[in-house]
């Protein structure tokens, strides 16, 4: 549904872009700069510009209108299946892939490629995820399942929100956590100031996880990593509040020479079946880039 918001600038507001973006921290500067230029704001009954500059006791009118519908199409892409029944399909997801279309990104993703190859996907719901359960960030590689069918999507629902799913993740950080075993508990939300990124904040929303190191190098870390919750971009929160940011990570912390994103891999995925309730667990190798990167990180210790 349409929102329209209305606000009186105060004394001291400066342009009108900055203004509405500390009125309305649920929207990105992009998404506001675009509905400025659309048209959508108004400054006392007449439209404005991102940098138009504010009185005290102008009239500034926001409206938000309704998302463009999506209708995901079926694309022939290829899959690196990992498991499939009549129930649910997983599948190794590569780096570079999104999970869902989304407003700038319509095709290429992890449901345009299932849904050509599971054509009655369509008929679970006719959102822009069908049977999708639990996502990875577009740079995150490794192990997703996608039900086939309503029963098994709610099935699959209510283990992960019981936290009876299994997920381990393998990623390489910056430094040697110590102690070399741990649970970060920490509340993740929307940062304050970028809302593209999330950070721990107080008042976020409940976040738990656990990591281990499983092999250490001269300044870098190979940890197991396991989500108890499932915020978003929680592993590569957490890791980095505790000053050992993944490896690659542009968003939490630095880019790597050699590598072109964050060194996260999904490799352990398990649940109950929804056919027969009994518990399966699947397991990925890290993908080539990661592999040969890590080699190359062990090598460099041998010098």
């Amino acid at each position: 549904m349409a929102e329209t918001l209305t606000f009186t600038a105060a004394e001291g507001a400066d342009r009108l872009d900055r203004f509405l973006s500390e009125s309305c921290p649920h929207l990105t500067r992009s998404r506001l700069r675009q509905l400025i230029s659309l048209g959508n704001v108004t400054l006392d009954g007449a439209t404005a510009k991102p940098a138009s500059r504010l009185r005290s006791g102008q009239i500034v009118v926001l409206r938000v209108p309704d998302p463009e519908p999506i209708d995901p199409i079926p694309q022939q892409i290829a899959l690196d299946v990992v498991y499939e029944d009549s129930d649910l399909i997983v599948v190794n997801k590569p780096a570079g892939m999104t999970v869902h279309p989304a407003p700038g990104h319509r095709d290429g993703t992890l449901v345009n490629a299932v849904l050509a190859h599971c054509p009655d996907l369509q008929r679970i719901s006719k959102t822009v995820r069908p049977g999708v359960v639990h996502r990875l960030d577009k740079d995150t590689s490794g192990l997703m399942v996608v039900a086939k069918n309503e029963r098994a999507r709610a099935m699959l629902a209510d283990q992960l929100k019981r936290r009876q799913f299994t997920k381990r993740y393998v990623a390489l950080v910056h430094g040697r956590p110590d102690p070399a075993e741990a649970v970060v508990d920490a509340p993740v939300g929307r940062h304050p100031k970028n809302r593209k990124k999330m950070a721990v904040v107080a008042g976020g929303r409940e976040a738990s996880t656990r990591y281990i190191v499983v092999e250490r190098y001269r300044k870098r870390s190979l940890v197991e990593a396991t989500p108890v919750t499932g915020r978003t971009h929680q592993i590569r929160v957490h890791l980095a509040s505790i000053g050992h940011p993944i490896v690659g990570d542009r968003v939490y912390g630095r880019g790597e020479a050699g590598l072109s994103r964050q060194f996260l891999h999904a490799r352990v995925l398990g649940f109950r079946l929804p056919s027969t309730d009994e518990y399966a667990e699947f397991s990925s190798e890290l993908p080539a880039d990661l592999a040969d990167f890590l080699a190359g990180v062990e090598a460099a210790d041998r010098r």
